[in-house]
Formats: C-alpha cells, sequence, structure tokens
C-alpha cells in the first residue's frame, strides 16, 4: 500500500510542476527578490494531498510523521506555522491542479453528473460560534439526511457517475442549492457547452419550474424524484441506483477523508482543508484511471 501512495505521490508532484514550469503565474505571489522557498510549490501540493489521504487532521501530527517517514520523499519540511501559511496561500493552486487532473482523465466527458450538498460543520459549541472568524459566512443550518442542526458551511458537490468531482463551490449552510447550482454553471459556461445532451441526478430540493428551465436552455435534462403531489417523474426506476453514486462520495469525503475534522478557523483556512481533500479524491482517480485500475471512489488502497 506504501508503494502504490509513494507512486501516486510522484505522478502528482510531475504533473503539478510540469504545470507551473507551464504557468509560473499560477504560483502563489511572492517577491521577486528574496530567500526562496526550500519546499517547492510542486511538493507542498504533494505534500498537502498526502495529508488527507493519510487522515492527518492536525498539522503538526502530520508533519511529524512526514519527517519520520517521508525524508526520501521530502528532502525538507518545514514547520508547522510556515506550512500553514503557505497552504492557505496555495488554495487556488490546489483548485487549478485539481481541474487539471479530472480533465486529465477518461471520465471527465461523462454525460451523466450528479448534484448534492454535504455538511461542513465548523463549530460545535455557542462560544465557538460567537468567537470564530468564520461568523459572517458559516450559519446554522439543518441536515435532513442525519436529521440535525449544525453550524458552519455546505460543500456543493457535482461528480460524474465515476464519482469525479467537477464542480464545486463552499457556500452558508442555509444557501440555496438551486441557486448555489447554476451560479456553478454560469461561472463555467464550458463545461456545459462541451456537453450539448447532459443528464443531472439531484434530489428532491433541485425543483422548480423556472429552475428546470433553466437547466434545459442549457441542454441539461434534471432527473429528481417526484416531490409530495407530483405525478412519477421520467426516470424514476433509475434514480435509486444512481443516486447513491454521490452518497458514495460524500462518505469518502467524510468517512475516508475526514471531511468534518477539518479544524480550519479562518475561511483561507477552511477553503484550504476542504480543497485537499477534494484534490485527494481526485488524484486517487486520476491515478486509477492512467494506470488502467478500476476508477473506485474509495482510497482504502491508497491507507497505510
Amino acid at each position: 500500500m506504501k508503494t502504490e501512495l509513494d507512486t501516486l505521490a510522484i505522478a502528482l508532484y510531475v504533473k503539478t510542476d510540469d504545470l507551473l514550469k507551464e504557468s509560473p503565474s499560477l504560483a502563489p505571489w511572492r517577491p521577486a527578490v528574496g530567500i526562496a522557498p526550500q519546499l517547492t510549490d510542486a511538493e507542498l501540493v504533494t505534500l498537502a494531498m498526502m495529508q488527507a489521504m493519510l487522515g492527518f487532521t492536525s498539522e503538526a501530527r502530520w508533519l511529524r510523521h512526514a519527517r519520520s517517514h517521508l525524508r526520501y520523499l521530502f528532502p525538507y519540511l518545514p514547520k508547522q506555522p510556515g506550512y500553514n501559511k503557505r497552504l492557505r496561500k496555495a488554495a487556488e493552486l490546489l483548485r487549478r491542479v485539481t481541474r487539471l487532473l479530472a480533465t486529465d482523465t477518461s471520465v471527465w466527458s461523462d454525460d451523466v453528473w450528479v448534484v448534492d450538498s454535504t455538511p461542513v460543520e465548523c463549530g460545535c459549541s455557542r462560544e465557538t460560534v460567537k468567537r470564530s472568524d468564520l461568523a459572517g459566512w458559516a450559519e446554522y443550518g439543518y441536515c435532513a439526511s442525519h436529521s440535525r442542526f449544525f453550524w458552519g458551511l455546505r460543500l456543493h458537490l457535482v461528480c460524474t457517475l465515476q464519482g469525479l468531482p467537477v464542480a464545486f463551490a463552499l457556500t452558508g449552510a442555509k444557501a440555496d442549492e438551486r441557486e448555489t447550482l447554476l451560479d456553478l454553471l454560469s461561472a463555467e459556461p464550458g463545461l456545459v457547452a462541451a456537453r450539448p445532451a447532459e443528464t443531472l441526478i439531484g434530489d428532491k430540493n433541485y425543483f422548480g419550474r423556472g429552475f428546470e428551465e433553466e437547466l434545459s436552455e442549457q441542454g441539461i435534462r434534471l432527473l429528481r424524484p417526484a416531490r409530495k403531489g407530483e405525478p412519477e417523474r421520467p426516470g424514476a426506476s433509475l434514480f435509486k441506483p444512481l443516486r447513491q453514486v454521490i452518497e458514495s462520495v460524500n462518505e469518502t469525503l467524510k468517512g475516508q477523508l475526514d471531511l468534518e475534522q477539518h479544524r480550519g478557523r479562518t475561511p483561507g483556512g477552511v477553503v484550504a482543508r476542504v480543497m485537499q481533500r477534494i484534490l485527494a479524491l481526485t488524484a486517487a482517480i486520476w491515478h486509477n484511471d492512467r494506470t488502467g485500475q478500476p476508477v473506485l471512489r474509495s482510497l482504502t488502497a491508497y491507507d497505510h
């Protein structure tokens, strides 16, 4: 298993290094004159992916582990404050690398997507809510699938049937899922333009005549279960098995990649930590796809 993760880490490093050589502007800004970092940006991306893959929610514990076991991959490792600062500044780079890996798979062009949102809890006590730097973005919301209220954000995720992330966004817990989806699609019109007859699978929250008309205008057919009082909708027999895909992706993010134990305390920190986990999921699917292995949503092959 260690060999599998090492191979993935080396492949990701090479891919990121090539990207930064072609587009140096993607690297986090730093002064033209000064001390060059001893840990390169490509190494930082690889280190961040491995942290999420191996389930280290504490940066201090992760760096201690890396110093003891990963020196052959990372000759230099920063201290925890430096790693934290660089990771927050590299959130956009993590996003760009994630997209590069996704588009380099055979499943990127699939004509069926699934969409859902999942809670990203950011605090469990009233005192945390009152003092948190996330106040104003994070808010109280309700998770129907677990029948509980929570304080935090929502991760909105559009995936292929193989679990490959296509588009995602972090919003407040009360954000309308339909509006967020439309915003995601309008922000990247090329996603839909390249797929003129896309099918989108969602739950009962993705409803409304105006909403479906907007999707239809973009060439997207919505497949969802009927709400109370509605007649049975086309594709009802296919909905449940296909719907399990997004549930499996959410379970991977939470169960194997510890999404709800992200430990982010600032907006930048939460974004970087969520991006780490989406990068790890995408990198695993990309690596399996490129090496001819089954494209699985489970990451057990890369565990300890």
